[in-house]
């Protein structure tokens, strides 16, 4: 009878898990129909010129990660297949605490907005700073309120342990955030599902520079990219003229206009009436279905070596600067001196090396501020390298900027692959004194803590 039980059991999951997959094909085909029955009834099928010439009117007021090391374009695939298995999964499962969404904007609806248009947000911002001068926007002459954010799916991952390693991912970004003394805001909330997949962090953007003026800079981070230089303070100097400031080179955007010119996964955004400006700029060509899909295109004849896939919001903003860089050029600063995004691929091996030769707060390729792992996906199924490669890399990234705070309370990992910790100093009764002979706060910290 136990047998019986349990061979009844194991059908009764194959059946189960045939009917999810059934019930699946049959959404992803719904799916198919519905966006081929919204082309043919917007006329989409034209001449590629008439296609591009109708595509370039619909953003004329409105214009339009790497990959810096790395340009496939496959990562972004996998990030919009992932995106609609997932969102079929949910509803296949039996769940229905989500709304269904919005059909998509069509060529021939109004371009999209991220919201009412505000044109004197300096002037709002500056009355709202009189009002509250115990929260200036500088922290010291050169220093700014900074405002770091990043953000996950409101759903489960997918692959269970990238659960794990998105809580790693955070609290990497919270140690290194109060060393410096910056916020932090975590999103878990979808804001608009037009704009979802890379385009909604915009949403989010603009919600939180209306929300805190008191804050001077946004500086956004994606999930999968973690602080890998704990001492490196920022060059705030550097940036006094300049209100976006990404990774990238002026050559590749400005001249080459290379779609990986430039790293949308790591950048500042000043709070500021320009600012504004360039989101509502940015974010035409990010509402998914068609807009997206034809954007996609135009994005991949404007721009050098760009495969052929819906637009994203990297491709975007180099055809924004490589377009109108009279508008906007001169208030981008296009980063290369340090590496606000490190490519994972070529960092990661190279750790005892940097172990050995050189000290934190550097942050260029010597001791790079940051690893990005564009491509791994460990929330999602789908992704550009195996799963085991991601994780076992992303461990070590972790232990590198995990053993640089382990270290100022006398720990570190036993090796960069282990999550096991060695004791480095002994205890004493003279704790502050033995810190200090010892040197084991590196001189950038103490700078940190002294000007906060």
């Amino acid at each position: 009878m136990w047998a019986e039980r349990v061979i009844g059991e194991r059908r009764m999951r194959q059946i189960q898990r045939f009917a999810r997959n059934a019930k699946l094909t049959v959404v992803c085909l719904l799916l198919t129909v519905v966006v081929l029955r919204g082309t043919v009834g917007a006329g989409r099928f034209g001449t590629p010129q008439q296609d591009l010439i109708e595509l370039r009117q619909h953003f004329v007021s409105h214009p339009h990660r790497a990959l810096a090391e790395h340009h496939d374009a496959r990562s972004r695939v996998s990030s919009a297949i992932t995106t609609t298995t997932s969102s079929s999964s949910s509803s296949s499962s039996g769940r229905h605490d989500d709304e269904p969404d919005p059909p998509p904007r069509s060529l021939r609806d109004p371009p999209y907005t991220l919201g009412p248009k505000i044109s004197d947000w300096d002037e709002q911002r500056a009355a709202w700073h009189r009002r509250h001068p115990e929260t200036p926007p500088f922290l010291n002459d050169i220093k700014p309120r900074v405002l770091l954010v990043t953000g996950s799916s409101p759903k489960p991952c997918e692959n269970p342990v990238g659960d794990h390693y998105l809580l790693k991912s955070i609290k990497n970004k919270m140690d290194y955030c109060r060393v410096h003394g910056i916020e932090v805001f975590y999103n878990m909330a979808l804001l608009d599902a037009e704009m979802a997949g890379f385009w909604a962090k915009l949403p989010l953007l603009r919600a939180l520079l209306l929300a805190h003026p008191e804050v001077e800079f946004i500086w956004w981070m994606d999930s999968d990219a973690m602080f890998t230089d704990m001492a490196f303070e920022l060059p705030w100097e550097r940036y006094g003229p300049y209100n976006l400031i990404m990774h990238g080179w002026d050559e590749m955007v400005y001249d080459n206009k290379n779609w990986i010119g430039l790293n949308t996964g790591s950048f500042l955004l000043r709070n500021c009436q320009w600012s504004l400006d360039m989101l509502d700029t940015w974010a035409p060509m990010g509402p998914k279905g068609p807009v997206r899909i034809e954007a996609g295109k135009v994005l991949t004849k404007s721009l050098k070596d760009r495969p052929v896939f819906e637009a994203d919001d990297q491709s975007a903003m180099v055809y924004i600067l490589a377009t109108q860089r009279e508008k906007w050029g001169d208030k981008v600063y296009l980063e290369n001196g340090y590496y606000l995004h490190g490519y994972w691929g070529i960092l990661v091996d190279r750790y005892e090396e940097m172990l050995e030769n050189y000290k934190p707060g550097l942050g260029d390729h010597r001791w790079p501020l940051v690893t990005h792992f564009v491509g791994c996906k460990p929330c999602g199924k789908f992704g550009d390298y195996p799963v085991e490669r991601c994780l076992k890399n992303m461990d070590r990234a972790f232990n590198f900027g995990d053993n640089q705070i382990l270290q100022m309370y006398g720990f570190t990992h036993k090796s960069l692959a282990s999550r096991r910790v060695k004791r480095i100093r002994n205890e004493t009764s003279n704790p502050l004194e033995t810190k200090d002979e010892l040197g084991l706060l590196h001189p950038a910290f103490k700078a940190v803590k002294t000007s906060t």
